[in-house]
């Protein structure tokens, strides 16, 4: 019962959080659309509403394009030292 608490607590933290900065996203480009005069995303859902969404669907089913020659370990762990390395400095 402990662990489900504790899970329950995480999700209600980090989902509306999530939700959040995808909405904020929408927001910045809506603005960066309208500081550079052209047309911002208003083609997914009423006002672009849904744009968010479909980002998130885009880059779910995103292909992982993975180089012939490059080390397979060091492919997929750099960006993660590198993240490591920045967030405990």
């Amino acid at each position: 019962m402990f662990y489900l608490e504790k899970l329950l607590c995480f999700f209600s933290i980090t989902l509306p959080l999530l939700i959040a900065v995808a909405y904020f996203t929408l927001v910045e480009r809506k603005v960066m659309a309208s500081i550079q005069q052209r047309h911002g995303p208003n083609f997914v859902g009423l006002f672009g509403l849904l744009q968010p969404i479909a980002d998130a669907v885009k880059l779910i089913f995103k292909e992982s394009v993975m180089p012939t020659k490059a080390s397979t370990v060091g492919f997929f762990f750099a960006p993660v030292i590198a993240l490591y390395l920045s967030l405990t400095s």
